[in-house]
């Protein structure tokens, strides 16, 4: 009944045309980042970057969902069938250490730990005689997918403005003021990893870096990846008025109107299978589609493209009376001052977050979404089958997102296949199964300790969302050619 009441409220407030915008859905704070997590996110369902909106040097750090470390590999351990049956033995007559000692031999992942998703680089800005700036103010619009920053200096008014455009699939990085000549700046573009890496000049108004992912150490899980994947970035400049240069340390802006950095970036990941793409053909791809495109049409299918998502939900719970303070001081104050509002705030943000960081034909929202700042992030930014992932994607059929549920699907039917090379291996079994983690390149296997690790339900739980996708839409054609394949090679796991 629920599901019911919930499709009704959706559709009627679709057609109703929820579409107003909400002043109350942005993020407001009144100083630039001090740290990453202080940072604003934007993304584009593959492109993803924090914002810190900095004065006089800001910084754009910027992600990809498919850099991974590793490469292509199968984690399966051949052989370990052979132990099931005396681990299982010594379980059942109570010697728990026994059968973990057994299991981290013979049953566990090759290697133990899975590949860790990486962060790609920032982009760099540098602004001159800007540190008496005042007025300062940031801002995330939930509604219009846009960071913002604000400020003055000496009676002019500047304005930051960035965006990630699903349509266009670019970063869009434009700085105005209002009067005329007043843009200059420098601009630069820079990575964590240091492998074969290579930034410079590509033509007059772009610059270029290239790379390869450094190679990963996890040093407590003994496991070695070696850096395999290719990664591109291209940044672009575009003035209105004033000038622009590009040499290999930068770009340089002078005396413009406003400009605008267009950004777009690529790995060599064709699949978890395959590391063929080429990222600097993706890269001119992207950029070659703008060619005739303004920054304002760009703005403008970006927005009615998130708005045709974001808007199918509307929330009012009353309210408001800390609306007008930043959003720091509206969570520091939330607990002896409560506002509904600020709750449907947090509501309409994790939508903001499921949009940004899962959109059809990109990958599923990993442990951090798609936003990552370290080569050795916590839990390697994988995906944790045992209820993180799984919680990532609850809203997206209850608040009317579901095609960004498709990406997760996606992952599903890669994880079957490596998932049924583990069934067969580890267990001697039909159909597939997963642990409690997977990664870029579909790891199936237990990791990490068998005192935790072989824990061979997660294809069951990720089966839950496939089954809901379907009680939500009530579409047969999923349920016939994805959902029940993958639901009856889960089932035939369980049955052997």
């Amino acid at each position: 009944m629920k599901r019911i009441q919930t499709i009704a409220f959706a559709s009627a407030m679709c057609a109703a045309g929820v579409a107003a915008a909400d002043s109350s859905w942005v993020l407001r704070y009144d100083q630039p980042a001090r740290a990453w997590t202080d940072a604003l996110p934007v993304g584009n369902g593959s492109m993803g970057a924090m914002v810190f909106g900095g004065v006089q040097k800001d910084r754009i750090q910027f992600n990809h969902d498919t850099l991974w470390a590793g490469q292509p590999h199968s984690y399966s351990h051949k052989g370990a069938v052979e132990v099931l049956p005396e681990m299982r033995r010594l379980l059942f007559e109570g010697k728990q250490k026994e059968a973990e000692l057994l299991g981290m031999e013979r049953f566990m992942s090759v290697p133990l730990a899975q590949a860790a998703y990486q962060p790609f680089g920032d982009v760099w800005l540098h602004v001159e005689g800007h540190e008496k700036a005042t007025d300062y103010r940031r801002a995330l619009d939930l509604d219009g997918a846009l960071a913002t920053t604000r400020y003055a200096v000496d009676g002019t008014a500047y304005t930051r403005t960035v965006c990630a455009s699903h349509p266009d699939g670019i970063l869009a990085i434009r700085m105005e003021a209002d009067k005329p000549g007043r843009v200059s700046f420098k601009a630069g573009l820079s990575t964590p990893h240091t492998k074969a890496l290579y930034i410079g000049k590509l033509d007059e108004v772009t610059l270029r870096l290239t790379g390869v992912v450094d190679d990963l150490s996890l040093r407590k899980k003994d496991s070695f990846f070696e850096g395999v994947m290719k990664f591109e970035a291209r940044l672009k400049v575009a003035v209105e008025g004033g000038t622009a240069s590009v040499c290999d340390s930068g770009i340089e802006v002078s005396g413009a109107d406003a400009a605008v950095l267009y950004l777009a970036c690529a790995t060599s990941y064709e699949s978890y299978r395959s590391l063929t793409a080429d990222p600097a053909a993706r890269c001119a791809d992207a950029l070659g589609r703008l060619k005739d495109k303004s920054y304002d049409r760009i703005l403008a299918d970006h927005q009615a493209d998130h708005r045709s998502l974001f808007r199918r939900v509307a929330m009012n719970l009353g309210g408001g009376h800390t609306a007008s303070l930043p959003t720091n001081e509206r969570l520091n104050q939330y607990r002896y001052s409560p506002d509904p509002d600020f709750v449907a705030l947090l509501f309409q943000y994790g939508r903001y977050l499921l949009i940004a960081s899962s959109r059809p034909g990109g990958q599923a929202a990993n442990l951090q979404g798609l936003w990552n700042d370290s080569k050795t992030p916590a839990w390697q930014s994988k995906y944790t089958l045992n209820i993180n992932a799984e919680m990532n994607y609850w809203p997206a059929e209850l608040t009317n997102l579901q095609e960004c549920h498709e990406p997760l699907f996606d992952l599903i039917r890669e994880l079957s296949g490596t998932g049924a090379e583990v069934a067969r291996d580890h267990y001697g079994a039909r159909g597939w199964v997963a642990h409690h983690n997977t990664d870029g390149w579909r790891g199936a296997a237990p990791i990490n300790h068998a005192n935790h690790g072989i824990w061979p339900t997660g294809g069951a739980w990720l089966c839950t969302h496939l089954w809901e996708h379907y009680l939500y839409s009530g579409d047969t054609a999923f349920l016939k050619e994805t959902a029940y394949p993958l639901m009856k090679g889960a089932s035939e796991f369980f049955v052997d």
